[in-house]
Order: structure tokens, then C-alpha cells, then sequence
């Protein structure tokens, strides 16, 4: 068996296991809560974390015994965390992959990576190929880019190599190819967002949840990075937030509140109102 066939298989099974432990977990979610506080360690997605933390009070409305401690050290991060059982469960931006050995991972919502640049520059859309452009330093002034107004030096700002987001980045625009040397690695979303309001000749990518407030989001060959063109997957970079835990011995907590996020209309009503996307709540 080939070294993709093997990875392929890997991934089948992964999300045979999340199916079975979510069939497993959601029988649970009826019963009555058990005596005494318990606290979910997590970690993982800073692009998710305004939703998580949306999602960590509103179950524990309904479930006052059960709460979160949540590092948002960057979903590559979180995945690293969870296999070395410093975290029970972690968030992340991007598909399974190979490497993440040992733990199984679930489709719990709706997300997408948008393009965001200072309010000042004149450009309004973006295409794909610009957009590589730019992160692997081939293209270096905005007078490079079609529907700017500057003529300054582009000062690009992406994440670090901690962030499923960089890595969903360097998938779905870069090609696999590392971004260029020119580009500020931020810890965070929040930071890129940041740095990108500050900035009048930067570009940024961000998640949904901090593409608003201060900066400009770009639409990307015409189409809008915005919740019904990523419910529709015709935004170009949609993409799932996945709940991740160890394959092993998961926490039947953690199941149970995963099951309540991708089912339960609480849950979507939520989601929904923190500015995500639900994806399997009727």
C-alpha cells in the first residue's frame, strides 16, 4: 500500500471512529447531569475561539456543572495538545491529516478564511492567483494588484506555523508551498485583524469571526465572504471548524458536548448569532 493510500485509509477511519463515538455520546445527552463541577480542558483555534466561547456559555446554561478551559494556541497546536493529553478535546481549522495520529476528529460547523486589507485601499475583490501571489513575494507593490488605489509596498500578514489556519492557507491558495519570508507570522486572529487595521498597505487572512470590525473584507473573484455564500460552498475558501479528541479514551463530556454543537438547535441558534455558520442543526 502507497504512502497516499495509506494516509487515505487513515482518514477513512477517522471519521468512521467520530461517527461511532458521536453515535455512542448523543444517547447521553438525556440524562440527567452527574454531581459535582467538572472543568473541559481544550485548545486549539484562535479563528474559532469567539464562537467557542459563545458555545462554552451556552452549555453551560443548560449544563451548570460542566465547564471550559480553552487555550486558543492555534489549531495545529491544539491537535499536538490532544495527542500528548495536555487537552481533552482542541478546535481546528482545517481537514485531518496523516499526522494527526491517535485522535479522531468531527465536522461541528461551518467557517471560511477571508481576505481583509486597511480600510484606505480602493480594492474590493481579490482572485486566488493574486492572492499567491502576494504571499509568496512575487508580487510585492499594491500597483501589482488589480483595484488598488496605492502604490506602496504590500505588507502582507498571515499566521505562524502553530495555526490550522496557516495551513489551511497553504493548501487551499499557496499550493503546498510555504508563504514568503516577507510575511508578519501573528499568534493569533485577533492580532492579523490587528495589524491589518493599523496598517494602511497591509493584507490579512483571518476567519469569519474577525473579518468585521476595522478592516475591509475582500470578496474573492466576486463572491462575498459572507454566511450564505459559505453555507452555499460557493466562497472559495469555506471550510468546516472540527472538534478533535483522542481516539483512545475520549471524555464522555467532551462527546456529549460536541454532539450538542453539531445537532442541537440551541447550539445553531448560537452559532448562528456569534456569526458561523451551522451545518447539521435543523
Amino acid at each position: 500500500m502507497s504512502k497516499a493510500e495509506s494516509g487515505a485509509r487513515r482518514l477513512r477511519l477517522t471519521r468512521v471512529r467520530a461517527i461511532v463515538a458521536l453515535a455512542v455520546a448523543m444517547p447521553a445527552l438525556a440524562l440527567p447531569s452527574a454531581a459535582g463541577a467538572i472543568t473541559l480542558i481544550g485548545s486549539g483555534s484562535s479563528a474559532a475561539y469567539p464562537y467557542m466561547q459563545e458555545l462554552f456559555r451556552g452549555y453551560n446554561q443548560l449544563h451548570h456543572n460542566i465547564q471550559f478551559k480553552y487555550n486558543p494556541d492555534g489549531g495545529n497546536a491544539g491537535v499536538q495538545d490532544v495527542q500528548d493529553g495536555r487537552s481533552e478535546f482542541s478546535i481546528n481549522t482545517r481537514p485531518p491529516l496523516p499526522s494527526d495520529g491517535h485522535t479522531t476528529q468531527v465536522k461541528l460547523f461551518l467557517d471560511a478564511l477571508c481576505i481583509a486589507v486597511n480600510k484606505d485601499n480602493s480594492i474590493s475583490d481579490i482572485s486566488l492567483g493574486n492572492l499567491k501571489n502576494i504571499f509568496l513575494g512575487v508580487d510585492t507593490n499594491w500597483s501589482q494588484v488589480p483595484g488598488s488605489n496605492l502604490t506602496t509596498t504590500i505588507d502582507p500578514i498571515g499566521r505562524n506555523s502553530a495555526a490550522g489556519q496557516y495551513t489551511f492557507f497553504q493548501a487551499a491558495v499557496l499550493g503546498g508551498q510555504t508563504q514568503s519570508s516577507n510575511v508578519l507570522q501573528d499568534t493569533s486572529d485577533g492580532l492579523v485583524q490587528i495589524g491589518v487595521e493599523k496598517d494602511g498597505s497591509s493584507i490579512g487572512y483571518v476567519g469569519l469571526a474577525h473579518s468585521g470590525s476595522g478592516v475591509k473584507k475582500l470578496t474573492i473573484g466576486g463572491v462575498a465572504c459572507d454566511a450564505a455564500h459559505i453555507r452555499s460552498k460557493t466562497y472559495p475558501l469555506f471550510r468546516y471548524d472540527w472538534g478533535v479528541f483522542p481516539s483512545g479514551h475520549p471524555t464522555v463530556q467532551v462527546l456529549q458536548f460536541f454532539s450538542w454543537v453539531r445537532t442541537s438547535a440551541a447550539a445553531g441558534k448560537i452559532l448562528t448569532e456569534a456569526g458561523a455558520v451551522p451545518a447539521f442543526n435543523a
